[in-house]
C-alpha cells in the first residue's frame, strides 16, 4: 500500500504490549551453567611466598598503591627487599611472555615498596587475639625476621636473639648497596619490629643457651642460616691469600674497604661471587671470576652477569681450581680445564679433560662457592620418622620442652631471600596448627592453604580471606581472551650507565615514576580475575547478569540466563566457568 503524503502521522497506530516478558523465565531452556569462578594466576603459583600477584597489579593499575602495598605484606614482609634482590621466578611463568613480554612484576613490586616508604604509610592488617604461647628465634635474618612476622600476626610473642651488632643477616652484611641501600632494609625490618617483635643484638645462641630457650619458651625457631664456608678441597687452599668471599662482602657492608689492587680471582657461580667480583670493580681492582661450567649454567641471575661483564669483570669458563701456591709474593693457582660431557640435574655433566691444566698469577683469591652450618646442632635430621619434614621447614614436637622447628637456608633446597620467606611462613602457620589442633593437624590444613596446586602458601587463606574461594585451576595462555589486549612493550628498568656504575657502591637500578608503574601493571593479564570489566554483563543478550549483589560485585539471574556462554567466551582473564547444569 502507497501511503498519502498528506496522511497525518497522528492518525498512525502502532502496536505495543502493555505486558512484561518477565513471566518466560528462559533459564529454563538451559542446560550448560555460567558461574563467577575466580581461578588462580601462574606466577602466584611460581612465588614461593605466594603473593597475590594479578590482584596487586590490579590495584595499582587503579593506583591503590597502599592497599597492593598491604596484599603483599600480607604474604610477605620484604617487599622493599624482594622488590630489589628477588630472582622473581614469577617473571618466568607470567602468561603476558607468549603475547609480548613478561610484565616487570619486580619493578612494580620495588616502587610500591618505596611510596610506601616516601609517604610514611603504615599498614592495617589483621591481626589475631593474642596466644599464651611464647616463641624464641635464633637468628634475624630472613627466614627468623619472616618467621617473627607471621607468627606475630597469629598472635604469638617472639623473641629474636641475633650473634650480630645489627639485625638482617645476609641482607645486612652479604649484599652489595649497589643492589640493596641500608634504607630499603631497614624500612622492612621496622614493620616488623613495630608489630611488637622484640630483636636481641649480638646475642650468640650457643648449644648451652638453646638448652635455656628452649625451657622458657614454648618453641624455638632456628634459622641461623649458613656462615660458615665450604672447602674447595684442593692443596694450598689455606694460605694467607685465599679467603672467603662473603666475609670479603661483609667487611664492606661493615665500612671498611678491603685491598683490592692487582688482580683478584673469584671463585664460583652464584650471585655471591657476581657480587664479590663487582665490587672488587667499585674498588679499583681487576676481577677474574673463575666457573667450572659454562656461563648458561651460573645460578647467578643472568642479568646480574650481564651487568658484572659490562663492568669490566671477565669470566673463564670450564676451569676449577687444582692447586694453590706461593711464588714471589704472589698467589700461582693451577687450573683444571673441564669438559662437558652428558647431562646432569637437567644441565650438561662437566667432567676434567686429562692433561689440559694451566696457571694464572694473582694477588688474591676469593672463595665463593657455597656456604654451610657452622655447628652441628644448627642441622636438620631428615632421616628421623618421627620428625615432620615440610618442604621449607622441619618440625619436631616429641620432647618434653619446646617445639623444635628448623627453617631457612639449613633446611632451603633453593637457597634465596624469597624462599627464605616461605620458611619463615610455613613454619609460623605450622606451628600455629599445632598448638591449637595437634600434630596430627599440621599437614592437611597446611595443604588447605595452598595457593593453586603448588607449594606456595597463602596466609590470606589461612587467615579465612577472599582468596580461599578462589578455584585451583591454574589459568593458562590459552584460556585468556587477546582480543582484548594490546601488544604494549614492557617497562625499561632505568639504571645507572656502567661508567657511573663502578665508581661507587651507588644503587644502580633507579626509580620508576607512578605513571610507567600503572602503565606497566595495566599490562597484566590479571589471570583468573575479575576486574569489573563489564563485558559479561555488555554481552548477555538475556539481561541475566545483575550488578552489585556479590562479593565480586555481580551475579547471573538463573531464571532467565539460557546459558548461552557468551559471558564465558567474552571474560578476557577466565574468571568465568561453563560447567553442565545439574538436574
Amino acid at each position: 500500500m502507497i501511503m498519502n503524503k498528506y496522511v497525518n502521522p497522528d492518525n498512525l497506530y502502532i502496536a505495543r504490549s502493555y505486558l512484561t516478558t518477565e513471566s518466560n523465565k528462559t533459564g529454563s531452556w538451559r542446560f550448560l551453567r555460567p558461574c563467577y569462578d575466580e581461578k588462580t594466576a601462574p606466577c602466584s603459583i611460581a612465588c614461593p611466598a605466594g603473593e597475590d600477584i594479578p590482584r596487586i597489579e590490579m590495584m595499582a593499575t587503579q593506583g591503590l598503591f597502599k592497599e597492593a602495598w598491604e596484599k603483599i605484606l600480607i604474604e610477605n614482609p620484604f617487599p622493599s627487599v624482594c622488590g630489589r634482590v628477588c630472582f622473581h621466578p614469577c617473571e618466568g611463568s607470567c602468561n603476558r611472555r607468549d603475547f609480548d613480554s613478561a610484565v616487570a612484576i619486580h619493578s612494580l613490586e620495588r616502587f610500591i615498596a618505596d611510596t610506601a616508604i616516601r609517604y610514611g604509610i603504615s599498614p592495617e592488617l589483621e591481626k589475631k587475639p593474642s596466644r599464651k604461647q611464647r616463641i624464641a628465634i635464633v637468628g634475624a635474618g630472613t627466614a627468623g625476621l619472616a618467621a617473627a612476622w607471621f607468627l606475630s600476626l597469629l598472635g604469638y610473642s617472639c623473641d629474636v636473639f641475633e650473634a650480630s651488632s645489627e639485625v638482617g643477616g645476609v641482607l645486612r652484611w652479604g649484599i652489595p648497596l649497589y643492589r640493596l641501600p641500608l634504607s630499603a632494609l631497614r624500612h622492612d625490618i621496622k614493620q616488623i619490629t613495630e608489630l611488637g617483635v622484640a630483636i636481641f643484638t649480638g646475642k650468640k645462641v650457643s648449644k648451652e643457651m638453646l638448652s635455656e630457650l628452649k625451657k622458657k619458651y614454648d618453641a624455638v625457631f632456628i634459622g641461623c642460616g649458613h656462615s660458615l664456608g665450604m672447602p674447595l678441597s684442593v692443596p694450598g687452599e689455606n694460605l694467607s691469600g685465599v679467603s672467603e668471599g662473603l666475609e670479603f662482602l661483609r667487611q664492606i657492608r661493615d665500612g671498611k674497604s678491603p685491598v683490592c689492587s692487582g688482580v683478584t680471582a673469584i671463585i664460583g657461580g652464584g650471585n655471591t661471587a657476581v657480587d664479590v667480583a663487582r665490587s672488587v670493580v667499585r674498588l679499583g681492582g681487576k676481577a677474574l671470576l673463575l666457573y667450572r661450567r659454562r656461563r648458561q649454567d651460573m645460578p647467578a641471575l643472568a642479568l646480574e652477569v650481564e651487568m658484572a661483564l659490562e663492568e669490566g669483570v671477565e669470566l673463564e669458563e670450564l676451569v676449577a681450581p687444582a692447586v694453590i701456591s706461593e711464588e714471589n709474593g704472589k698467589i700461582l693457582l693451577t687450573l683444571q680445564e673441564m669438559k662437558v660431557e652428558g647431562e646432569e640435574c637437567g644441565r650438561d655433566r662437566v667432567i676434567a679433560a686429562t692433561g689440559k691444566n694451566r696457571q694464572v698469577r694473582v694477588e688474591r683469591i676469593l672463595k665463593a662457592i657455597g656456604m654451610q652450618a657452622s655447628e652441628s646442632w644448627q642441622q636438620a635430621d631428615r632421616t628421623d620418622n618421627e620428625i615432620l619434614t615440610l618442604s621449607h621447614s622441619v618440625l619436631d614436637s616429641r620432647g618434653r620442652e619446646a617445639v623444635m622447628v628448623l627453617g631457612g637456608d639449613i633446611v632451603n633446597k633453593t637457597k634465596s631471600v624469597v624462599d627464605a620467606v616461605a620458611s619463615g611462613k610455613q613454619a609460623a602457620l605450622a606451628l600455629d596448627i599445632l598448638f591449637q589442633e595437634g600434630i596430627e593437624a599440621v599437614v592437611p590444613k597446611l595443604q588447605a592453604c595452598l595457593v593453586g596446586p603448588g607449594s606456595s602458601l597463602s596466609m590470606e587463606i589461612f587467615m579465612g580471606g577472599e582468596r580461599r574461594l578462589r578455584n585451583k585451576h591454574v589459568v593458562s595462555y590459552e584460556e585468556i581472551n587477546t582480543d582484548y589486549f594490546r601488544f604494549s612493550p614492557r617497562v625499561t628498568q632505568p639504571r645507572l650507565l656502567k661508567e657511573e656504575r663502578i665508581q661507587s657502591f651507588e644503587e644502580i637500578d633507579l626509580k620508576i615514576s607512578a605513571h610507567m608503574a600503572m602503565k606497566e601493571a595495566e599490562r597484566c593479564f590479571n589471570c583468573g580475575l575479575c576486574n569489573q570489566c563489564d563485558n559479561c554483563f555488555i554481552f548477555c543478550p538475556d539481561t541475566s547478569v545483575i550488578l552489585g549483589r556479590d562479593h565480586q560485585g555481580r551475579h547471573i539471574n538463573y531464571d532467565y540466563c539460557k546459558g548461552c556462554g557468551l559471558c564465558v567466551v567474552e571474560c578476557p582473564r577466565n574468571a568465568m566457568s561453563l560447567g553442565e547444569e545439574k538436574s
